[in-house]
């Protein structure tokens, strides 16, 4: 009923900035919160931010202070705003939503800190 799918991602240099998306479509209202998560080379799935409906959000510790999320005005978009990206925030990006009986994934957008 819901998918989301994830765009923005690139190749950026240390301590540049760079902005995902996430567009959700299908049961928007039924989405009780969208997140971001990814999976550095070699280690497991993360958290890196995620709001609720109510606006409530979580951010990981291994990006706090440098990474905020944000929903458009119809609530069908997620923004990832990424600031001082380090070598170690290379990854694929994962989109998520869900509510408590469902989750839904994104395919992955590639993010790649390098000089």
């Amino acid at each position: 009923q819901v998918q989301v799918e994830e765009s923005g991602g690139g190749l950026v240099k240390p301590g540049e900035s760079l902005t995902l998306s996430c567009a959700a479509s299908g049961s928007i209202a039924d989405i009780y919160a969208m997140g971001w998560f990814r999976d550095p080379p070699g280690k497991q799935r993360e958290l890196v931010a995620s709001m609720s409906k109510y606006c409530s959000t979580q951010i990981g510790g291994s990006v706090q202070g440098r990474f905020t999320i944000t929903r458009d005005n119809a609530r069908n978009t997620a923004f990832l705003h990424m600031t001082s990206l380090k070598m170690e925030d290379t990854a694929v990006y994962y989109c998520n939503a869900n509510n408590l009986v469902w989750n839904t994934w994104g395919r992955g957008t590639q993010v790649t800190v390098s000089s």
